[in-house]
């Protein structure tokens, strides 16, 4: 078993990371997630979101990992639960995978909440735990597994900053033409007299 951990600051508010992190597929830095289906959503009677999703995800395998694993299939499932909390200001988000489960797993956990010193601010906490069973080497397969879940968190990280861009340009081009719309019938009010 190998535990992998990170942390990041986004300098971004909590709800605007959330509401990215709810979001974030598909982009251009992950390009193996392939798909993501929302499978149940509801609102507790604490006022909490919770989603459970399904990502699907196509990796390209090394040969000689396909080779210790003795398959070639590289399209594989992650079942993910979240829960956003909008009182407590936190958003947490765990995943599993549900293809490989004989030989591997990696379950994960990511935290989102407001840094404690800066409001405009956001801490991202992150755990992995991953574990490679029956095949040889399979502390060596950790490690590599572990070296990309790392990798793949800094392509996560940025594809936050990329979806918080794209919102911020959604929200400037309604704002754009909301007051566009605003004032051209002022405007022909004006040259109407």
């Amino acid at each position: 078993m190998k535990i992998w951990t990170s942390e990041h600051i986004f300098n971004h508010p909590w709800e605007t990371v959330t509401k990215a992190a709810m979001q974030k597929y598909p982009n251009p830095m992950n390009p193996s997630v392939i798909g993501v289906d929302v499978l149940d959503r509801t609102i507790d009677k604490q006022g909490r979101l919770h989603s459970k999703r399904l990502l699907s995800t196509e990796w390209g395998l090394p040969s000689i990992v396909r080779s210790i694993i003795g398959n070639s299939r590289t399209c594989t499932y992650i079942q993910e639960h979240s829960m956003v909390d909008p009182q407590e200001k936190s958003f947490e988000l765990q995943s599993t995978n549900i293809t490989f489960t004989n030989l591997v797993s990696v379950d994960e956990k990511l935290t989102y909440k407001p840094h404690p010193e800066d409001p405009e601010k956001t801490i991202l906490t992150q755990e992995a735990i991953i574990s490679v069973k029956g095949v040889s080497l399979s502390s060596y397969l950790e490690g590599v597994m572990a070296s990309t879940i790392s990798t793949n968190a800094g392509k996560g990280r940025e594809a936050m900053e990329w979806v918080i861009r794209r919102l911020n340009a959604e929200i400037e081009d309604l704002a754009a033409t909301a007051r566009g719309t605003i004032r051209n019938p002022m405007a022909a009010a004006v040259t109407e007299k």
